[in-house]
């Protein structure tokens, strides 16, 4: 869906277009409201906060609809005591932990491992290290990771190597830039077009989520609430 089509769609759902006050919503509101909203509607789909209480890949709704997010990189990892640490802080597009994949290789193997990597809290390392079934292990080929100062730190117990891994996230979504009007995030003139990424049934949620946020600024409850029940209902 193209920019012109969600200020049309947002000024209508506000009662904007044949109002006296229809100067007064400036472009650079909508593009921010808009992806405010945007935001806001990912974090609800990622977290399960949303009406049916399902988070990312729970349902095959939840995967199509955020499978535009997700994203893949190489990182490097540095040898630390007991873990190794990717080299460089997570992606300046981080949103949020999807999983990390990598090989291993011990003394005693001369082929490589893949490795199950699971997310556990920095809280728990002392106790994970010391169990037995919870260890890093070569010879079952698990071991668990933490974030930490935003990067992640994957036990070794050093009984084993580790190769460059493979880090899957979901990105930041992208904001959208109206050419010609100011965007409100680096406050210069857009020199571009930015459209969103998500399908055309989504971005006429993401509208409603930003219609929901100019709503409120304004004082417009019955438009608040209608924003929400049609963003909430379609969920």
């Amino acid at each position: 869906m193209n920019n012109t089509t969600i200020q049309l769609k947002t000024k209508e759902r506000l009662n904007k277009l044949a109002s006296s006050d229809f100067d007064n919503l400036q472009p650079w509101m909508i593009v921010e409201a808009f992806n405010k909203g945007t935001v806001n509607w990912c974090r609800r789909q990622l977290h399960g906060l949303n009406i049916k209480q399902t988070g990312d890949e729970q349902s095959k709704a939840k995967i199509d609809d955020l499978q535009v997010l997700l994203k893949e990189e190489t990182v490097q990892l540095t040898n630390r005591d007991l873990f190794v640490e990717t080299t460089l802080v997570l992606p300046s597009d981080y949103f949020e932990w999807k999983r990390i994949s990598a090989n291993a290789r011990n003394e005693c193997c001369a082929d490589s491992r893949k490795m199950v990597v699971y997310l556990a809290e920095e809280g728990n390392v002392d106790e994970l290290l010391r169990d037995v079934n919870k260890q890093p292990s070569f010879e079952w080929g698990e071991t668990f990771c933490t974030l930490k100062g935003n990067k992640v730190r994957i036990y070794t117990n050093n009984k084993f190597t580790l190769e460059p891994a493979i880090l899957s996230y979901y990105k930041q979504p992208r904001r959208i830039e109206i050419l010609g009007v100011v965007d409100p995030y680096t406050t210069l003139i857009s020199t571009v077009e930015v459209e969103s990424e998500f399908k055309d049934d989504i971005v006429e949620l993401l509208i409603d989520e930003g219609v929901k946020i100019l709503a409120g600024d304004i004082e417009s409850m019955n438009q608040v609430q209608t924003a929400t029940g049609q963003v909430e209902g379609n969920n």
